[in-house]
């Protein structure tokens, strides 16, 4: 057994498993969670309502939980035991109140503060409060015993049920109590199969059984407790009675478990055994138990890392994909190319590039004459058709890795946790979209100024044509990606011969790359917010990298330590 008595190491380990379980919740839905989470959960609680609190404080009374049945006599047993009634008994199923935590006067320190179930808040009258636990002071128990009376195990309302497992598991000794009609049934069973799982130390009581039936039912029942492993605990029985005008049990009917639990209460050595048989197979049993929720947490880790995996996939290939579609050509097409082949047709633009120098400037139109409209115009279709082409994708790939997560389970219910419908692209992606192309835009205008202040060849030019000259930039941009041979063939090859003529073409090749590299670096970042909304949503639910190992690992670090102390 561990040695109890120098616990520090073991609270220490035992403090930073319940923190590990805390800080991973399970999040997503897999065919290992509910029974994990429901684990996990039971953990967190009983470490809290009874490992750490018991270890802490070792010399604390004994907590013996009466649980049961329905309507197999606990409230009346723990009333006889006491010599009055400390705890209300009816016949309407299910009687909901408060748990009932009865203790000797000068115990009643040990109870008063939230050292053992913490979240029931402490009263001292009868409460209808599954919330609550009434504390019932008295001198009708020995000091270094308390008793709490639980709900039924198999009770119809589910917190009554919740709260008598709950009860249960903060025992130092479980006294069960069954009847004649009621020991075979399988809900009980099921209680008292978990007690003989983590070795709590138990004691059964046979109530409500006529003398004629007490010794089949008695060997029966015993027969069922050695083959549950239950062999060792005592098995009390308590024949049919007629109660008293205070609802009590004759008291030599419950004499045999009031002695027991006065010797208890005498000899601390016993008490004491009690208290580690069950403390130390508590223990014992968290390290198997926290490595059903680490094989879940595995499962977990790497739903997450899939949903992820999907978010980053799915909008790299986007950006990739319509970062090319910007730059291979394939925008050149319906009004755009209508509103570039006016801008180019007359000739006129390419007439005044044949003549390079400063004629160019009596050659070509000014910025403020007539090539303002066309240029316009063309600047206003190529902001349509690249502003439509963003938020189409935007819109696609929201909608294509919504689809993707939504063939998970796990995905599926964090899209529906979420306070935003991911599979539409965000409200503001329209207007990131127009910021970036009007940004794009800025930059091309802002490249060629400086040019011009550099380069006295082309100042004059450029002093009045910026904007046709960028227009043909720009253009040329939305090509730049495409073949050599597809871009001699292409409507953008104009383009290309005037800014050939005007800059050279080791200048316009630079200008094309850094513009190219503009637009893609732009497009990015308009795309870059709709991923993160996923990745938002998706960080609600992390799941941290090795949180299943380091869960496991914490698991046998418990086992190591409790091992330690035995064999101290």
């Amino acid at each position: 057994m561990t040695d109890l008595s120098t616990p520090s190491g073991l609270i220490a380990v035992i403090v930073r498993l319940r923190q590990a379980l805390v800080e991973n919740p399970l999040p997503f839905d897999a065919f290992d969670a509910e029974p994990a989470r429901d684990e996990r959960d039971k953990l967190i609680q009983q470490l809290d309502d009874y490992v750490l609190p018991r270890l802490l404080q070792i010399e604390a009374p004994l907590l013996v939980v009466v649980g049961g049945s329905t309507g197999v006599g606990k409230s009346t047993l723990v009333n006889s035991l006491v010599g009055s009634s400390v705890t209300e008994s009816g016949v309407l199923r299910p009687t909901t109140r408060s748990p009932v935590l009865v203790h000797h006067l000068d115990d009643a320190h040990w109870f008063a503060t939230d050292r053992l179930l913490p979240e029931l808040e402490r009263t001292h009258v009868t409460a209808h409060d599954q919330s609550t636990l009434q504390l019932v002071a008295t001198e009708g128990l020995p000091a270094r015993v308390a008793i709490i009376d639980a709900p039924d195990v198999d009770s119809v309302e589910e917190r009554n049920r919740t709260l008598a497992g709950q009860l249960l598991a903060t025992a130092d000794l479980w006294l069960f109590v069954t009847s004649a009609a009621r020991y075979a049934d399988q809900v009980p069973w099921v209680s008292l199969q978990a007690a003989a799982e983590r070795g709590a130390a138990v004691a059964l009581v046979l109530d409500r059984t006529t003398p004629r039936a007490v010794p089949e039912v008695t060997s029966h029942l015993a027969r069922m407790l050695t083959a549950r492993g239950l062999d060792d605990s005592p098995l009390f029985t308590i024949a049919q009675s007629t109660l008293d005008e205070d609802g009590l049990l004759p008291a030599e009917t419950v004499a045999p478990i009031r002695a027991w639990l006065d010797s208890l209460a005498a000899d601390a050595a016993a008490r004491a055994a009690v208290i580690q048989q069950t403390l130390d197979g508590t223990v014992a049993s968290l390290g198997h138990r926290a490595r059903r929720v680490s094989d879940a947490l595995r499962t977990q880790e790497r739903l997450f890392a899939e949903l992820r995996k999907l978010v980053l996939v799915g909008y790299a290939e986007s950006r990739a994909s319509v970062t090319t579609s910007s730059l291979d050509g394939s925008l050149l097409r319906g009004e755009l190319l209508t509103r570039w082949q006016e801008f180019v047709g007359s000739g006129e633009l390419m007439r005044s590039v044949e003549d390079r120098g400063v004629r160019m400037r009596d050659r070509l139109p000014s910025g403020a004459g007539g090539r303002d409209q066309p240029a316009e115009k063309l600047r206003a279709a190529l902001e349509a058709q690249l502003w439509t082409q963003l938020v189409e994708e935007a819109e696609s790939a929201a909608e294509r890795i919504a689809r993707q997560w939504r063939l998970m389970e796990a995905g599926s219910a964090v899209l529906d946790g979420s306070p935003a419908d991911l599979s539409r692209a965000s409200s503001g992606v329209e207007a990131r979209v127009k910021a970036a192309i009007d940004g794009w835009q800025r930059f091309v205008l802002d490249l060629l100024r400086a040019e011009s202040a550099d380069r006295r060849a082309t100042s004059r030019f450029l002093s009045d044509g910026v904007l046709d000259v960028a227009m043909a930039l720009l253009i040329v941009v939305l090509d730049s990606s495409s073949t050599a041979s597809h871009r001699a063939q292409s409507s953008t090859a104009p383009g290309r011969r005037l800014l050939g003529g005007v800059f050279g073409h080791q200048t316009m090749q630079r200008f094309i790359d850094t513009a190219g590299e503009d637009l893609a670096s732009r497009i990015d970042q308009a795309l870059r917010p709709e991923e993160q909304r996923f990745l938002d949503v998706l960080a609600l639910h992390r799941v941290a990298d090795g949180a299943g190992d380091q869960l496991l690992e914490l698991s046998r670090e418990v086992d190591d330590t409790r091992w330690a102390g035995a064999q101290a």
